[in-house]
């Protein structure tokens, strides 16, 4: 009997079983790496072709750069310039196999304009915050989900956009971030376009609060051809449990304005 039940179990547990008997400790998924891709995609208009729209093109970017999870800004959905029947984040995460949370930061072109978040993993609990703007300025946001990776390691993930235009707008924004996680317990991983460099008030004011996967020496992001300013970042914590494996741009110069920035986090 113990030879039949051997034989007709579950390939997975008994690896596992196996594993245990000979003292090796089990595969967790953090340890293996989380990979993470921040990614401003400009509507899907390659900067080189005005008036375009080539959403195939960043579907690509993403899935070879293998990412798990990603975080997408000025993303359309149902605009009239892109394409009133297209929904971006819906028809990326078609293309890609992913799941998708996509909610607007503004109203536009009869449709709706904002962030996205691709996940590998489904997506457990989603929110979005409405980050303070001053007066006369885009309206900004950031959204935030749950997740739980293979292994049952639970990560809220956050994809965000900051303002451009105004360095005390973008600090304040980055104030609303860091008090909304203030109590937050679980590891969380936030990415975006953060429209400030490193040393400015903004990118200080969460650097008190998380850490980045590049330090000072940060490739830049903008713009794709001869970039010079990196503005595009990933951001964890805490560090006494998540590390950083490895930290890129990746040169793509075709399907956006900005590079996308990816990094593999483990545990």
């Amino acid at each position: 009997m113990k030879i039949i039940f051997f034989v007709s179990c579950h390939f997975l547990f008994c690896l596992l079983f196996g594993l245990s008997i000979l003292g090796l400790s089990t595969p967790v998924f953090g340890q293996s790496g989380v990979k993470v891709l921040a990614y401003n995609i400009h509507h899907a208009n390659p900067p080189s072709i005005p008036d375009s729209i080539d959403l195939p093109a960043i579907a690509k970017v993403i899935k070879n750069s293998g990412a798990d999870l990603v975080a997408l800004q000025e993303v359309d959905v149902y605009t009239q310039r892109s394409g009133s029947g297209l929904h971006q984040a819906k028809m990326l995460a078609e293309m890609t196999g992913m799941y998708f949370y996509f909610e607007r930061s503004i109203s536009f072109q009869g449709g709706e304009y904002g962030n996205a978040i691709l996940s590998r993993f489904p997506i457990e609990e989603k929110e979005k915050l409405q980050l303070s703007s001053a007066e006369n300025t885009e309206p900004r946001a950031m959204l935030v989900v749950l997740v739980t990776l293979p292994d049952g390691e639970k990560l809220k993930f956050a994809s965000t956009h900051l303002d451009f235009s105004s360095n005390t707008n973008a600090a304040n924004q980055a104030r609303d971030i860091t008090a909304y996680f203030e109590k937050e317990t679980l590891p969380l991983i936030m990415a975006g376009d953060f429209n400030a460099v490193i040393g400015s008030e903004a990118i200080d004011q969460l650097d008190r609060h998380f850490t980045r996967t590049c330090q000072e020496d940060c490739p830049p992001t903008i713009p794709v051809i001869d970039p010079k300013k990196a503005i595009d970042f990933i951001f964890y914590r805490p560090d006494t449990e998540i590390s950083v494996k490895d930290h890129r741009v990746i040169h793509e110069t075709y399907a956006s304005d900005h590079l996308p920035v990816i990094a593999t986090l483990v545990w």
